[in-house]
């Protein structure tokens, strides 16, 4: 067959992109045909969520007309994600594209190159769509800014996405892509995927490489997300590996084998950590992701990991010591352009001396010396992602306000870190981690499990990870879809 059959059912925008790609060879599906068709899509979602900072329409297209020459003329071997359709978060750089990092400041600032992760995905095959909507310099588990508004959660628009990935994972649970970009320093992967019901993955330190200087932050990582586990190792199979521009970056993994047999894959979990209480629809929905691990063979036990109780404030003050003193250089003189959040969060960090940032890691040698020995029994370690689902999407100084099991709360005016329980994994950040859907609060927002990995063996998270989706048939289908 040297044609393609072009598809009048729209569904193909919530099929995966391995799903894709299959469709692609046998002639099912264009590669332009779902590059439009997501355009349009992403279009009308701008108009109910706002996830969107800019649109790469022509060169979409044409990239899309040169992946379908590739299955037409199948004289050479499509890439990994040939013909995918891929959004870019706005922190990245993207040659001759706008990377405002959501700030006033930069709202002009055009680049000239293409970060190496996103490099790497293009190579790929993957077609670049849009850029997706962050916080201020990426500074909140929500996403909104003075620059670009306000990104809503497509399944209830009065709460956020998540953030700092926000469109990221607004864009998946919409249909406007198969595949996302994120970054992740204190969740900012792990909390969108959770809030919008995707797959979301922090990878181990070094596994992708970054470019200087936050490359040297190993809090800091740049990951995959998308709405299939299957997706998830696709990416990963194209960005990790060393890269002559980072130090930190590390070698390429073995290839993951496919195996999603859960049958005695040793399971601990916890629903607290260090002190957090997480919402009762969050730990009833992970429980019941629990009870399909037993089902499908895993053993399952109850584990209390004694993380130190000042994980989250010695976390906080890393983040503010490092980032906020970054953040006063670049803002200096320019300060009354910046979000009130973001002014808020430079002035806490002028507080923050040398020998509290030393102590941070004194904390983290604590902390990892209490949670690794849970994998000398243990295959994986299981606990909720986010703590609470009923958070405005405004929410951040000085907005402050959430719903929390339908009791009105107040976070800190300087962070919002007890409501997720990601950032612990950020500190211990050779750890890989996945954000996997477990279902909807009764808000109808969706809520989320991270499954974490002992340091380095991104494959066994893969295999259980892979194992869960497989048991949970209602992901994505007709009757579980934003209704907009």
């Amino acid at each position: 067959m040297g044609f393609f059959i072009y598809m009048s059912d729209q569904d193909f925008l919530y099929w995966s992109g391995k799903k894709l790609l299959k469709a692609f060879k046998s002639k099912e599906l264009s590669p332009v045909e779902v590059t439009k068709a997501s355009l349009e899509r992403a279009k009308h979602i701008q108009t109910e969520c706002n996830a969107f900072t800019d649109f790469f329409e022509k060169q979409a297209i044409d990239l899309a007309l040169k992946s379908e020459k590739v299955f037409l003329d199948n004289a050479q071997e499509p890439r990994l994600l040939e013909g995918i359709p891929f959004a870019i978060k706005e922190e990245f750089a993207f040659k001759n594209s706008c990377r405002s990092s959501s700030s006033k400041i930069f709202k002009d600032r055009i680049d000239n190159y293409t970060d190496v992760y996103i490099q790497r995905l293009l190579d790929q095959g993957s077609i670049p769509l849009f850029k997706t909507t962050t916080p201020e310099f990426c500074l909140l588990g929500t996403t909104w800014s003075d620059l670009h508004g306000i990104t809503t959660n497509p399944w209830n628009k009065k709460y956020t996405p998540g953030g700092s990935s926000g469109g990221s994972g607004a864009a998946l649970a919409t249909g406007a892509c198969a595949i996302a970009s994120g970054s992740d320093i204190g969740g900012s992967i792990r909390i969108p995927a959770a809030a919008c019901g995707v797959f979301g993955y922090k990878p181990p330190y070094g596994r992708n490489p970054e470019v200087p200087y936050g490359n040297l932050d190993y809090y800091s990582h740049s990951g995959p997300m998308a709405r299939s586990v299957e997706d998830i190792i696709l990416m990963q199979l194209s960005t990790a590996g060393m890269h002559n521009q980072d130090i930190a970056s590390m070698p390429k993994p073995e290839d993951f084998d496919g195996n999603s047999n859960l049958k005695n894959i040793k399971i601990a979990w916890s629903d607290h950590l260090c002190g957090f209480e997480v919402e009762d629809d969050i730990v009833t929905n992970m429980k019941n992701a629990l009870n399909l691990f037993e089902k499908n063979g895993a053993i399952v036990e109850y584990v209390d990991p004694k993380l130190p109780d000042n994980i989250l404030d010695a976390a906080g003050t890393y983040l503010t010591a490092l980032w906020g003193t970054s953040l006063k250089e670049i803002a200096k003189g320019k300060e009354e352009l910046l979000c009130a959040y973001t002014q808020k969060f430079i002035e806490a960090s002028k507080e923050k001396t040398l020998s509290e940032l030393v102590h941070c890691n004194n904390v983290a040698w604590d902390a990892y010396a209490k949670f690794g020995p849970i994998f000398d029994k243990y295959d994986a370690f299981i606990c909720p992602t986010n703590a609470v689902t009923g958070i405005p999407a405004d929410h951040g100084y000085p907005n402050l306000e959430y719903v929390f099991n339908g009791e009105t709360r107040k976070t800190e005016e300087t962070g919002d870190e007890s409501m997720w329980l990601t950032t612990p994994f950020n500190m211990l950040s050779r750890l890989p981690v996945m954000s996997a859907p477990t279902g909807f609060a009764s808000n109808e927002v969706p809520t989320g499990m991270q499954i974490i990995g002992k340091a380095y063996d991104d494959n066994t998270v893969f295999r259980v990870s892979l194992g869960y989706e497989k048991a949970i048939p209602w992901l994505f289908d007709k009757n579980n879809r934003p209704k907009l």
